[in-house]
């Protein structure tokens, strides 16, 4: 799908805005550092850019996203655009070492060559090491655009030599509407965009019928928290644990259950407007006139216990649930 700057301006308006100084300028820079969460546009914007430094019928600075260069840059088949991601769970030094050998030579089809390393923060050491040298003394019209989501974990060296771009989390109610218009229901689109700050995901969890029976499933078991420990147990049982099998579907399903204590919160602090499960707004009211704040960030912290468990040790799936029923319950959020 064609990305314009445009689109990528309503969320990442600063680093559009740079960038395309940068290009309107001829001020490119030899090596650029876009670091945020994932889904925040990192990948899209360095291929626009490279779209923008190729693109064979540029409107300004505008690729036309179809001409031969543009359609081989979306489809990862420019022979001057080379894109470099971890070999298993690292980026090791000898893809370093094909890179720099593949910038040894002559463009194919122009004076520039552009690299993107994704996830450059799981280069190995002696990677980082080999990239540096590459970065210290860089070919002329060389370009490199490094990614990452974990930017404390880049040498400081490397940090040092290129120029830095923080791509800030997408506001969730842009990315529903974004969802919206593309037929997703808005209680779903609402969800789907707290859970992922990416498109992608957020638009594969909002027509995923998996997905809209886990939001159904946590509504109910909050129903039967209410009502008896014996009840929320068999649940738990009956319903939690055959549709939430993966750890990553168990620690979406925790999330899920973790905004409905934040919506009773944001009631009772009179923020009817970060209210994720709108649709469900008289019941969320009545159920807030059942606890105090204090219970409630109680809960949410034994909801964050349970997900750090999840992530840390090898409980079964049905002792942490059962636990975590327990212990909401001994916490006495339900008058």
């Amino acid at each position: 799908m064609a990305i314009f700057w445009e689109q990528l301006e309503r969320y990442q308006p600063v680093v559009v805005k740079m960038l395309t100084k940068s290009l309107e300028k001829g001020r490119i820079s030899h090596a650029y550092l876009f670091e945020g969460q994932r889904g925040t546009g990192k990948k899209a914007m360095s291929l626009l850019l490279a779209k923008s430094l190729f693109c064979l019928h540029r409107s300004g600075i505008k690729p036309c996203n179809e001409c031969r260069n543009c359609r081989r840059i979306d489809s990862g088949n420019h022979p001057d655009v080379h894109v470099i991601e971890p070999d298993g769970q690292s980026i090791k030094k000898e893809q370093i070492e094909m890179l720099q050998q593949e910038f040894a030579k002559m463009a194919v089809e122009s004076d520039r060559k552009l690299y993107i390393i994704e996830h450059a923060d799981k280069m190995t050491t002696n990677a980082a090491n080999s990239l540096l040298k590459f970065l210290e003394e860089p070919r002329p019209g060389t370009v490199a655009i490094l990614l990452t989501e974990q930017y404390h974990r880049l040498l400081e060296t490397i940090i040092s030599r290129c120029q830095v771009f923080s791509f800030k989390p997408i506001p969730p109610a842009l990315l529903a509407n974004y969802l919206a218009e593309q037929q997703i229901p808005p209680h779903i689109a609402l969800l789907a965009a707290h859970v992922t700050n990416s498109h992608e995901e957020a638009l594969e969890l909002g027509r995923d019928d998996w997905f809209a029976q886990a939001r159904k499933i946590v509504l109910q078991l909050y129903e039967m928290l209410k009502k008896n420990d014996l009840q929320a147990l068999f649940f738990i049982h009956d319903q939690w644990i055959p549709h939430f099998q993966e750890k990553q579907q168990i620690d979406l399903g925790l999330d899920l259950l973790l905004y409905i204590y934040k919506d009773m919160l944001h009631i009772q602090l009179g923020q009817q407007d970060k209210i994720i499960y709108r649709d469900k707004i008289d019941d969320l009211q009545q159920w807030a006139l059942s606890c105090s704040q204090r219970q409630i960030a109680k809960s949410m912290e034994m909801i964050l216990q349970a997900k750090a468990r999840l992530n840390t040790t090898n409980m079964s799936v049905q002792l942490l649930m059962e636990q975590l029923i327990l212990d909401l319950k001994e916490g006495k959020v339900f008058v």
